[in-house]
């Protein structure tokens, strides 16, 4: 069970805003993209039981970390953990369906890989997502071509400096690239430490 203490602080303010975004009254079916250590989802899962998880995670030791989280709660409601390249067509996430679920999460994911698995990001949700589901994004973003404050600044620099195909993205891109799929900005939360969550909603294009 591996611990990430960004994702021990950030587990409840990210819970509060999901709580107030989904159906809590019915039935519903979500997938996690880039799960990380398996925190969030067994946090989500405990609090918001109506809801059917699916974790997904590309790197092979935080999936042993997702299972290893799973076996300690004993969640009925969060299903085994699989292999997900965000940068792959949706046809290779795991058998997930075409307008099969509710709900998509992705926590801190979008600054720390190449722009690829962001565009394979909103593709694939915007394909998986019944209409009416949601997208739902954190962490930090470049707004109006801007970065704000200045440890966000530092942090996308070091962002770069680690891997030139990182770094933050600004939310003006992201909403051009979502619209592409079908999913439409519908709401921006002003998180603590400097990040925010995107909420995305999948409409008809018709």
């Amino acid at each position: 069970m591996l611990n990430a203490a960004a994702a021990e602080r950030n587990k409840d303010p990210i819970l509060s805003v999901l709580g107030d975004s989904v159906n809590t009254g019915r039935p519903l079916q979500a997938l996690e993209i880039s799960s990380g250590t398996g925190q969030h989802v067994t946090h989500f899962a405990q609090a918001l039981r109506n809801i059917t998880w699916q974790p997904s995670e590309y790197d092979r030791q935080s999936l042993a970390s997702i299972e290893a989280y799973r076996a300690h709660y004993q969640l009925h409601n969060v299903k085994p953990a699989i292999h997900l390249d965000a940068s792959l067509p949706h046809e290779y996430w795991g058998g997930i369906q075409p307008e099969s679920l509710d709900l998509v999460v992705n926590i801190n994911m979008i600054h720390i890989s190449p722009i690829a698995c962001t565009q394979g990001l909103f593709k694939g949700a915007g394909a998986v997502l019944k209409p009416q589901g949601l997208l739902f994004t954190y962490g930090p973003y470049a707004v109006n071509g801007q970065i704000t404050p200045q440890s966000n600044i530092d942090f996308d620099y070091s962002l770069r400096q680690r891997n030139p195909e990182w770094g933050l993205r600004d939310i003006a891109f992201l909403t051009s690239i979502a619209q592409r799929s079908g999913l439409f900005l519908e709401k921006v939360v002003d998180m603590p430490a400097n990040n925010k969550c995107l909420l995305f909603r999948k409409e008809s294009l018709v």
